[in-house]
């Protein structure tokens, strides 16, 4: 056997399952990496989600303080129209 041959025969037995062996821990470091972010980016949604929700609380209420005030009023305001219907002009 020549010295290519024995080369080879290294490279092969002990070169490839050393790279295969590297890319593989590269390959593990990569999806950590994506499942560190997509956690991340699952956090921000749920908080922008909770910001959400509590936006659309508050514009709830204050929606059902404006129906209470123009529904209430409305009722006052037919009753004063009423009366001013009632009232002589003198």
């Amino acid at each position: 056997m020549n010295g290519f041959t024995i080369f080879m025969i290294a490279f092969v037995v002990v070169g490839i399952p050393v790279i295969g062996g590297l890319w593989h821990e590269t390959y593990k470091v990569g999806l950590k990496h994506k499942e560190k972010m997509a956690n991340a980016l699952s956090a921000q949604t749920a908080e922008k989600a909770a910001q959400y929700a509590a936006q659309t609380e508050r514009l709830e209420q204050r929606v059902r303080v404006l129906e209470r005030i123009i529904t209430d009023r409305g009722v006052d305001l037919a009753h004063d129209i009423d009366r001013l219907r009632d009232t002589p002009l003198n």
